[in-house]
């Protein structure tokens, strides 16, 4: 990688002042007038230029592509109040760490800024307001032939060797087919739609879904004066973001973030699972008189599959719990109403009908029913056949990694990342790694299925 005392020496100083500058050269470069990138990159999200700043340094041309209008609008436009719910020190991008005045929780705004100075910085080439439309894969040419479509509505087609999908875990709302739901005369929306809570001051909202966009949500609405009901659906694993949700960060307080990351990278999935059990069942401790105010009223609890907490969720469905910031100390008092959604017979124009014949009025519904799977998309963008040679993305797989998650899939030439900012950090090093060496011919373009597992 070129850093260090390996640093590009960058343009000479010349006598010939009618030459390109700095800000020409960049500029030429990230409007591939005359050449179409080697690797494009789908999302500009924190996975997104994690791998496009990896490409960068091993000399690998890629393009980020974002149909939002402006760096950093994946994290800016969603709701009001959100911050991260794990700690600064764990979050750095590749190369390019936060400052050390850093608040411990980054506000959403405060990131999306940053990332469009990390675009700057970097030097990532970065099209805003472009739309992938999916695209098709010559095997004979070893390319791609995608379409964008541009903000001023153009189109363009190109033929890179890679598509990386950066899209995220997050990426199709999941839009349950709730009966009765269409009776509701109020306002629907997704969690993903949501922006804040003042519109709502003095309504009445039901909040469905437990998970941290759900209660997040319904704590927001709450701050702003709207009467909440939260719905719960599943049972939900509860743990305070201090200490508790912490416990899984400890390394990262002391000691270099290499190191740390190395440490997180090398531990086997058995060992790893046991230690969250251990770590589970500390929080639980830890979180007691929350889980059992909780309890009492109703909320249904989870720990995870065979006690394994909140991270392998994340890891197996992509969400299914929550970091408590205070909405679960609001339900526990009874602040915020719970309904289970198992009591619901019907929707009203009103509200929910309860089986108890009792209906619980409402002006807001929220969906916070988390996203459909990443093969989905998949689906939508390269179509059935594709789909179906992929197979399964996220959750573990028979040789216990995430499934055709930073590695070689069985369709050639794409990849996927997705996950926190840590976990784009340390994969997208070794992804952009194997795609160098794709490039340089140390690896096959395509492998069998026997070679794909090693």
């Amino acid at each position: 990688e070129q850093q260090g005392h390996t640093r590009p020496r960058g343009q000479a100083y010349s006598r010939d002042f009618r030459g390109p500058n700095w800000l020409d050269l960049r500029k030429a470069s990230t409007e591939y007038a005359d050449r179409d990138p080697d690797v494009l990159v789908v999302g500009g999200g924190q996975a997104g230029l994690a791998i496009a700043a990896r490409l960068k340094q091993l000399k690998i041309d890629a393009l980020i592509v974002d149909r939002e209008a402006r760096v950093g609008d994946n994290w800016r436009k969603r709701y009001h109040a959100l911050t991260l719910h794990n700690q600064v020190q764990v979050n750095h991008l590749p190369y390019m760490p936060f400052p050390p005045n850093w608040p411990t929780y980054i506000p959403k705004d405060k990131l999306a800024n940053w990332f469009e100075s990390y675009v700057d910085a970097m030097e990532l080439n970065f099209w805003t307001g472009t739309e992938f439309l999916g695209g098709s894969y010559d095997d004979a040419q070893g390319r791609w032939t995608v379409e964008l479509r541009r903000a001023d509505g153009t189109t363009r087609t190109m033929q890179p060797r890679h598509v990386v999908m950066a899209t995220g875990v997050s990426g199709i709302p999941n839009l349950p087919d709730i009966p009765g739901l269409k009776n509701f005369s109020g306002k629907v929306m997704h969690s993903s739609r949501y922006e804040d809570g003042e519109s709502w001051t003095g309504k009445r909202a039901l909040v469905i879904g437990t998970g941290n966009s759900g209660h997040d949500i319904a704590q927001d609405l709450h701050s702003s004066g709207a009467a909440v009901t939260l719905v719960q659906r599943s049972p939900t694993l509860v743990t305070n973001i201090e200490p508790s949700a912490q416990l899984a960060y400890a390394a990262y307080n002391e000691g270099s973030l290499e190191d740390n990351d190395l440490i997180a990278t090398s531990m086997p999935l058995t060992l790893a699972k046991r230690s969250h059990v251990l770590m589970t069942e500390q929080s639980k401790e830890l979180d007691k008189p929350l889980l059992d105010g909780l309890a009492r009223r109703g909320f249904k609890l989870d720990f995870g599959d065979g006690g394994t907490g909140w991270q392998f969720k994340y890891l197996t469905r992509g969400g299914g719990y929550y970091f408590n910031v205070g909405c679960s100390d609001l339900v526990a008092s009874g602040a915020v109403a719970l309904k289970q959604f198992s009591d619901i017979e019907t929707f009203v124009s009103e509200g929910a009908r309860l089986k108890n014949g009792e209906t619980v009025e409402a002006d807001l519904i929220v969906l916070a029913t988390g996203y459909r799977p990443q093969e989905e998309l998949v689906k939508k963008l390269f179509g059935e056949a594709m789909a179906q040679r992929v197979g399964p993305i996220w959750g573990f797989g028979d040789g216990q990694e995430l499934r055709n998650m930073y590695t070689r899939t069985p369709q050639p030439g794409l990849w996927f990342i997705a996950g926190s900012l840590a976990q784009c950090r340390i994969n997208s090093r070794y992804l952009a790694l194997q795609i160098k060496a794709i490039e340089a011919s140390l690896l096959p373009r395509d492998v069998g299925p026997v070679a794909r597992l090693l």
